[in-house]
C-alpha cells in the first residue's frame, strides 16, 4: 500500500477544527481520492487500474479526498454495495480541473449570482461541488466543512481512466482500522496523513472558500 499513514491522534492536533477545508494527502503531482463500490466494480478498477465493466460512465460519481469523510459514507466499508474500498491516486492537474469547472450542488446567497444564473450553470457544467460537514472515527459531526466532486459525461469518462496514475485496494487496512474505533481504541487509530490543501491560484481559492 503506497498511502502514508499516521497516528489520528497526531494528526487531530493539527488540523483545523473549523471551516472549509479540502483535507487530503497529496503532493505536486497527485491527490488521493476514495471511492468505495461492490466487489464486481472494485475487482475490475484493481486489476485493469481504470474503471470499466459494470462500472457506469453514464451515471454521476462522487470522489471524496477526505478518508473519514469517506469512512463515515461507507460505514468503514461494511455498507452493502460499498464494500471494496479503493485509493485513487490522481493526477492534481486533473483534480484542479475539476474544481475550475465545478458548480455548487446547492443555490445560496454566498455565490453572487442569482437563481436563475445558477440553474443555468447547473445545467451546462458536468461537475458538482458540495461542502457537508465533516466526521470523527465514530461519525460524529465536526465543525469542519469537508469537500465531495460529483463528476459526469466527459469529466466521468476523464477520471475513469486517463486521470488515474494508481488504484490501490485498501479495504484490508479499513477492516483493521475499524476494529480500534468499534474497540474505542483511538490511540492505535492510523489514518492516511491528511492537510488542508490550498491552490496557487487565489480566484480558484476564493470559489471554494478555502480564504
Amino acid at each position: 500500500m503506497e498511502l502514508k499513514l499516521k497516528k489520528y491522534k497526531e494528526q487531530l492536533q493539527n488540523w483545523p477544527q473549523e471551516g472549509h477545508h479540502i483535507m487530503a494527502q497529496y503532493d505536486d503531482n497527485k491527490i488521493i481520492v476514495y471511492q468505495s463500490y461492490r466487489k464486481e466494480i472494485g475487482e475490475f478498477a484493481l486489476k485493469n487500474q481504470y474503471f470499466g465493466g459494470v462500472f457506469s460512465l453514464e451515471r454521476m460519481t462522487w470522489i471524496k479526498p477526505n478518508f473519514l469523510w469517506m469512512m463515515y459514507r461507507n460505514g468503514w466499508g461494511i455498507k452493502d454495495g460499498q464494500e471494496y474500498v479503493l485509493a485513487i491516486h490522481l493526477k492534481m492537474e486533473a483534480f484542479k480541473r475539476y474544481l475550475e469547472n465545478a458548480v455548487y450542488s446547492t443555490y445560496n446567497d454566498r455565490l453572487e449570482i442569482s437563481r436563475e444564473e445558477w440553474q443555468n450553470q447547473i445545467k451546462e457544467s458536468s461537475v458538482r461541488l458540495q461542502w457537508d460537514p465533516d466526521h470523527d472515527p465514530f461519525g460524529i459531526k465536526q465543525q469542519r466543512r469537508t469537500i465531495q466532486i460529483g463528476l459526469r459525461n466527459e469529466f466521468t469518462r476523464s477520471f475513469a481512466k486517463d486521470d488515474i496514475l494508481l488504484i490501490e485496494n485498501i479495504s484490508d487496512f479499513v477492516k483493521e482500522q475499524y476494529q480500534f474505533v468499534l474497540n474505542d481504541d483511538l490511540d492505535s487509530l492510523m489514518t492516511p496523513e491528511e492537510k488542508p490543501l490550498l491552490f496557487d491560484d487565489e480566484d480558484l481559492n476564493e470559489k471554494l472558500r478555502l480564504i
